[in-house]
Protein backbone atom coordinates (compact mmCIF):
# COMPACT_ATOMS: atom_id res chain seq x y z
CA UNK A 1 0.00 0.00 0.00
CA UNK A 2 1.48 3.38 -0.91
CA UNK A 3 2.60 5.29 2.18
CA UNK A 4 0.81 8.35 0.31
CA UNK A 5 -3.12 8.62 1.41
CA UNK A 6 -3.81 10.75 -1.87
CA UNK A 7 -1.71 10.38 -5.38
CA UNK A 8 -3.17 12.43 -7.80
CA UNK A 9 -0.22 11.71 -10.96
CA UNK A 10 -0.41 14.04 -14.30
CA UNK A 11 -3.77 15.08 -13.94
CA UNK A 12 -5.79 17.07 -16.32
CA UNK A 13 -9.46 18.14 -16.43
CA UNK A 14 -11.85 20.50 -18.05
CA UNK A 15 -14.97 21.78 -19.06
CA UNK A 16 -15.67 21.37 -22.92
CA UNK A 17 -12.57 23.89 -24.20
CA UNK A 18 -11.45 25.07 -20.54
CA UNK A 19 -8.57 23.29 -19.27
CA UNK A 20 -8.94 23.58 -15.52
CA UNK A 21 -6.23 21.37 -14.34
CA UNK A 22 -3.14 20.65 -16.30
CA UNK A 23 -0.41 17.97 -15.55
CA UNK A 24 -1.13 18.22 -12.16
CA UNK A 25 0.34 15.78 -9.40
CA UNK A 26 0.41 16.26 -5.76
CA UNK A 27 1.27 13.63 -3.15
CA UNK A 28 -0.40 13.80 0.62
CA UNK A 29 0.84 11.53 3.57
CA UNK A 30 -1.72 10.52 6.05
CA UNK A 31 -2.11 12.98 9.31
CA UNK A 32 -0.51 15.59 7.05
CA UNK A 33 -2.60 18.84 7.35
CA UNK A 34 -2.17 20.91 3.91
CA UNK A 35 -3.85 24.31 3.71
CA UNK A 36 -4.20 24.93 -0.09
CA UNK A 37 -4.30 28.37 -1.66
CA UNK A 38 -4.58 30.19 -5.36
CA UNK A 39 -6.28 33.00 -7.10
CA UNK A 40 -9.90 32.55 -7.95
CA UNK A 41 -10.79 30.27 -10.68
CA UNK A 42 -7.42 28.35 -10.33
CA UNK A 43 -9.72 24.89 -9.71
CA UNK A 44 -9.53 23.96 -6.09
CA UNK A 45 -12.96 23.25 -6.17
CA UNK A 46 -12.57 20.47 -9.46
CA UNK A 47 -9.66 19.38 -7.52
CA UNK A 48 -11.85 18.58 -4.43
CA UNK A 49 -14.60 16.99 -6.64
CA UNK A 50 -11.81 14.56 -8.00
CA UNK A 51 -10.71 13.78 -4.63
CA UNK A 52 -14.27 12.65 -3.43
CA UNK A 53 -14.89 10.90 -6.52
CA UNK A 54 -17.26 13.15 -7.50
CA UNK A 55 -15.84 13.66 -11.07
CA UNK A 56 -12.67 11.30 -12.95
CA UNK A 57 -10.49 13.16 -14.58
CA UNK A 58 -9.75 13.38 -18.11
CA UNK A 59 -5.86 12.06 -17.93
CA UNK A 60 -4.12 10.87 -15.05
CA UNK A 61 -4.89 8.97 -11.86
CA UNK A 62 -6.76 9.77 -8.26
CA UNK A 63 -5.68 7.44 -5.83
CA UNK A 64 -7.25 7.58 -2.52
CA UNK A 65 -5.93 4.91 0.10
CA UNK A 66 -3.76 2.87 -2.05
CA UNK A 67 -6.51 3.09 -4.70
CA UNK A 68 -7.77 4.45 -7.33
CA UNK A 69 -11.07 6.35 -6.60
CA UNK A 70 -13.81 5.28 -8.17
CA UNK A 71 -16.78 7.33 -6.81
CA UNK A 72 -18.00 9.10 -3.86
CA UNK A 73 -17.43 6.82 -0.39
CA UNK A 74 -17.25 7.68 3.67
CA UNK A 75 -13.50 7.30 3.24
CA UNK A 76 -13.35 11.21 2.43
CA UNK A 77 -15.74 13.73 3.94
CA UNK A 78 -16.16 17.64 3.52
CA UNK A 79 -16.66 20.30 5.07
CA UNK A 80 -18.16 23.70 3.08
CA UNK A 81 -18.16 27.33 3.83
CA UNK A 82 -22.13 27.09 3.71
CA UNK A 83 -23.45 24.18 6.85
CA UNK A 84 -26.41 22.59 5.63
CA UNK A 85 -28.12 21.40 8.88
CA UNK A 86 -31.57 20.05 9.04
CA UNK A 87 -33.64 22.11 10.27
CA UNK A 88 -35.85 19.87 11.87
CA UNK A 89 -33.59 18.11 13.75
CA UNK A 90 -31.67 19.00 16.85
CA UNK A 91 -27.65 19.04 16.89
CA UNK A 92 -27.19 15.61 18.04
CA UNK A 93 -29.82 14.49 15.50
CA UNK A 94 -28.16 16.22 12.66
CA UNK A 95 -24.70 13.97 14.33
CA UNK A 96 -26.74 10.84 14.44
CA UNK A 97 -28.24 11.39 10.78
CA UNK A 98 -24.67 11.70 9.33
CA UNK A 99 -23.91 8.19 11.07
CA UNK A 100 -27.25 6.61 9.10
CA UNK A 101 -25.46 8.16 5.89
CA UNK A 102 -22.43 5.91 7.00
CA UNK A 103 -24.00 2.67 8.74
CA UNK A 104 -26.99 1.77 6.63
CA UNK A 105 -27.63 -0.62 9.11
CA UNK A 106 -29.30 2.00 10.93
CA UNK A 107 -32.65 2.63 10.20
CA UNK A 108 -34.17 6.13 9.82
CA UNK A 109 -36.78 5.54 12.20
CA UNK A 110 -33.83 5.14 14.93
CA UNK A 111 -33.54 9.09 14.70
CA UNK A 112 -37.03 10.16 14.21
CA UNK A 113 -38.81 8.01 17.07
CA UNK A 114 -36.42 5.57 19.59
CA UNK A 115 -38.25 2.14 19.29
CA UNK A 116 -37.72 -0.70 21.91
CA UNK A 117 -36.32 -2.83 19.02
CA UNK A 118 -33.37 -0.59 18.32
CA UNK A 119 -32.56 0.40 21.71
CA UNK A 120 -29.00 -0.70 21.85
CA UNK A 121 -28.01 0.12 18.67
CA UNK A 122 -29.81 4.13 19.01
CA UNK A 123 -27.62 4.27 22.79
CA UNK A 124 -24.36 2.92 21.01
CA UNK A 125 -24.98 5.74 18.01
CA UNK A 126 -26.04 8.36 20.35
CA UNK A 127 -22.84 7.78 22.62
CA UNK A 128 -20.44 8.11 19.41
CA UNK A 129 -22.20 11.19 18.17
CA UNK A 130 -22.01 12.54 21.43
CA UNK A 131 -17.94 12.38 21.92
CA UNK A 132 -17.92 14.00 18.74
CA UNK A 133 -20.17 16.71 19.48
CA UNK A 134 -17.83 16.99 22.40
CA UNK A 135 -14.73 17.46 20.62
CA UNK A 136 -16.36 20.09 18.90
CA UNK A 137 -16.95 21.85 22.07
CA UNK A 138 -20.93 21.03 21.85
CA UNK A 139 -21.19 18.45 24.56
CA UNK A 140 -24.12 20.78 25.86
CA UNK A 141 -25.90 21.51 23.18
CA UNK A 142 -27.34 18.37 21.86
CA UNK A 143 -30.85 19.39 22.55
CA UNK A 144 -30.71 22.45 20.71
CA UNK A 145 -31.96 23.23 17.02
CA UNK A 146 -30.07 25.05 14.33
CA UNK A 147 -31.65 28.11 14.52
CA UNK A 148 -30.81 28.45 18.19
CA UNK A 149 -26.52 28.03 17.07
CA UNK A 150 -24.63 31.02 16.31
CA UNK A 151 -22.90 30.95 13.31
CA UNK A 152 -19.60 29.60 14.68
CA UNK A 153 -21.93 26.58 16.29
CA UNK A 154 -23.38 25.96 13.28
CA UNK A 155 -19.98 25.16 11.81
CA UNK A 156 -19.06 22.99 14.41
CA UNK A 157 -21.59 20.57 13.80
CA UNK A 158 -21.03 20.51 10.31
CA UNK A 159 -17.51 19.94 11.26
CA UNK A 160 -18.65 17.14 13.75
CA UNK A 161 -21.06 15.70 11.04
CA UNK A 162 -18.04 15.41 8.92
CA UNK A 163 -15.99 13.82 11.93
CA UNK A 164 -18.05 11.22 13.30
CA UNK A 165 -17.81 9.71 10.00
CA UNK A 166 -14.35 9.01 10.97
CA UNK A 167 -12.84 9.71 7.44
CA UNK A 168 -9.53 9.09 6.20
CA UNK A 169 -9.51 12.44 4.89
CA UNK A 170 -11.42 15.71 5.39
CA UNK A 171 -11.62 18.21 2.64
CA UNK A 172 -12.31 21.49 3.91
CA UNK A 173 -13.37 24.27 1.73
CA UNK A 174 -13.23 27.79 3.30
CA UNK A 175 -15.10 26.83 6.19
CA UNK A 176 -14.55 29.66 8.42
CA UNK A 177 -15.44 32.58 5.24
CA UNK A 178 -18.52 33.51 6.91
CA UNK A 179 -17.45 33.87 10.37
CA UNK A 180 -16.34 36.56 12.44
CA UNK A 181 -12.49 37.45 13.25
CA UNK A 182 -13.17 36.48 16.77
CA UNK A 183 -14.60 33.26 16.09
CA UNK A 184 -12.77 32.28 13.18
CA UNK A 185 -9.38 32.20 15.16
CA UNK A 186 -11.71 30.18 18.18
CA UNK A 187 -12.31 27.43 15.64
CA UNK A 188 -8.66 27.90 13.56
CA UNK A 189 -7.12 26.92 17.01
CA UNK A 190 -10.01 24.21 18.08
CA UNK A 191 -9.85 22.32 14.52
CA UNK A 192 -5.80 22.43 15.07
CA UNK A 193 -6.68 20.61 18.55
CA UNK A 194 -9.05 18.24 16.52
CA UNK A 195 -6.24 17.29 14.31
CA UNK A 196 -3.56 16.49 16.81
CA UNK A 197 -6.28 14.20 18.97
CA UNK A 198 -7.61 12.01 15.65
CA UNK A 199 -4.46 12.40 13.65
CA UNK A 200 -7.05 12.89 10.64
CA UNK A 201 -5.55 14.13 7.46
CA UNK A 202 -6.74 17.16 6.51
CA UNK A 203 -6.72 19.33 3.25
CA UNK A 204 -7.88 23.11 4.15
CA UNK A 205 -8.83 25.66 1.26
CA UNK A 206 -8.96 29.38 2.07
CA UNK A 207 -8.36 32.37 0.35
CA UNK A 208 -6.52 33.88 3.92
CA UNK A 209 -2.53 32.95 3.66
CA UNK A 210 -2.05 33.91 7.71
CA UNK A 211 -4.98 31.06 8.03
CA UNK A 212 -3.47 28.72 5.85
CA UNK A 213 -0.31 28.93 7.73
CA UNK A 214 -1.33 29.67 10.96
CA UNK A 215 -3.29 25.84 10.32
CA UNK A 216 -1.39 24.25 8.42
CA UNK A 217 1.65 21.59 8.42
CA UNK A 218 2.27 22.33 4.77
CA UNK A 219 1.41 24.93 2.16
CA UNK A 220 0.40 25.08 -1.21
CA UNK A 221 -0.45 27.38 -3.89
CA UNK A 222 -2.34 26.32 -6.88
CA UNK A 223 -2.14 28.65 -9.67
CA UNK A 224 -2.78 28.85 -13.35
CA UNK A 225 -0.58 32.46 -13.54
CA UNK A 226 2.69 30.73 -14.65
CA UNK A 227 4.37 30.53 -17.84
CA UNK A 228 6.52 27.55 -19.80
CA UNK A 229 7.27 26.66 -23.37
CA UNK A 230 6.53 22.66 -22.92
CA UNK A 231 3.79 22.88 -26.49
CA UNK A 232 2.07 20.53 -24.18
CA UNK A 233 0.30 22.93 -22.03
CA UNK A 234 -2.97 24.55 -22.92
CA UNK A 235 -3.38 26.43 -19.78
CA UNK A 236 -5.02 25.20 -16.40
CA UNK A 237 -3.41 24.94 -13.10
CA UNK A 238 -0.13 23.40 -11.78
CA UNK A 239 1.32 23.46 -7.52
CA UNK A 240 3.45 25.78 -8.26
CA UNK A 241 4.82 26.33 -4.34
CA UNK A 242 4.87 23.80 -1.81
CA UNK A 243 6.67 24.16 1.54
CA UNK A 244 7.11 22.92 4.52
CA UNK A 245 5.36 24.45 7.59
CA UNK A 246 7.31 23.86 11.25
CA UNK A 247 6.76 26.22 14.13
CA UNK A 248 7.76 24.80 17.55
CA UNK A 249 4.65 24.55 19.69
CA UNK A 250 2.65 25.59 21.08
CA UNK A 251 -0.15 26.98 18.43
CA UNK A 252 -1.39 30.09 19.79
CA UNK A 253 -2.74 33.22 18.76
CA UNK A 254 0.73 34.71 19.61
CA UNK A 255 1.81 32.66 16.89
CA UNK A 256 0.02 35.26 14.73
CA UNK A 257 2.18 38.33 15.57
CA UNK A 258 5.39 36.09 15.51
CA UNK A 259 8.29 36.85 13.07
CA UNK A 260 8.47 32.85 11.96
CA UNK A 261 4.91 33.17 10.87
CA UNK A 262 5.41 36.56 9.19
CA UNK A 263 8.06 35.32 7.24
CA UNK A 264 6.79 32.52 5.59
CA UNK A 265 3.82 34.98 5.35
CA UNK A 266 5.16 37.44 3.02
CA UNK A 267 6.91 34.67 1.11
CA UNK A 268 3.92 32.97 0.01
CA UNK A 269 2.52 36.46 -0.73
CA UNK A 270 5.89 37.52 -2.88
CA UNK A 271 4.87 34.69 -5.33
CA UNK A 272 3.90 35.94 -8.49
CA UNK A 273 1.54 33.08 -9.92
CA UNK A 274 -0.65 34.01 -6.39
CA UNK A 275 -1.40 36.79 -8.17
CA UNK A 276 -0.76 36.80 -11.79
CA UNK A 277 -0.89 40.86 -12.64
CA UNK A 278 0.08 42.89 -15.19
CA UNK A 279 3.20 44.49 -13.81
CA UNK A 280 4.72 41.39 -11.94
CA UNK A 281 6.70 38.98 -14.01
CA UNK A 282 5.34 35.82 -14.61
CA UNK A 283 5.91 32.72 -12.70
CA UNK A 284 8.00 30.25 -14.74
CA UNK A 285 7.95 26.56 -14.69
CA UNK A 286 11.49 26.42 -14.08
CA UNK A 287 10.84 28.47 -11.03
CA UNK A 288 8.43 26.28 -8.86
CA UNK A 289 8.88 26.73 -5.28
CA UNK A 290 8.73 23.24 -4.56
CA UNK A 291 10.71 22.27 -1.44
CA UNK A 292 8.57 19.87 0.29
CA UNK A 293 9.84 16.36 0.71
CA UNK A 294 6.62 15.09 -1.30
CA UNK A 295 6.33 17.82 -3.56
CA UNK A 296 6.05 16.46 -7.48
CA UNK A 297 8.12 18.85 -10.04
CA UNK A 298 6.34 18.70 -13.13
CA UNK A 299 7.92 16.87 -16.34
CA UNK A 300 8.21 19.62 -18.19
CA UNK A 301 10.13 19.91 -21.95
CA UNK A 302 11.79 23.39 -21.31
CA UNK A 303 12.62 22.90 -17.28
CA UNK A 304 16.12 22.13 -16.93
CA UNK A 305 14.83 20.89 -13.42
CA UNK A 306 12.63 18.46 -14.72
CA UNK A 307 13.01 14.88 -13.25
CA UNK A 308 14.73 16.56 -9.96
Amino acid sequence: MSEHVIDLQGITHGYGPKVVLSSLSLRVRKGEFLSLVGPSGCGKSTLFRLITGEEKPQKGIVMVGGKPKDGPGPDVGIVYQAYTLFPHLTVLGNVIHALMVRDTSIPERVFSRFSSGFRGRVASVSKRAHEYLGMVKLADSGKKYPDELSGGMRQRVAIAQALVMEPQILLMDEPFGALDTFTREELQLDLRRVWEQTGMTILFVTHDLEEAIFVGTRIAVLSQHFHTDDPSHNGGSRIVMDIPIDFPPPRNSRLKESPELNRVLERVRRNPALHGTRDMEILRAAKFVLEHPDSVRPVLAADPQAGN
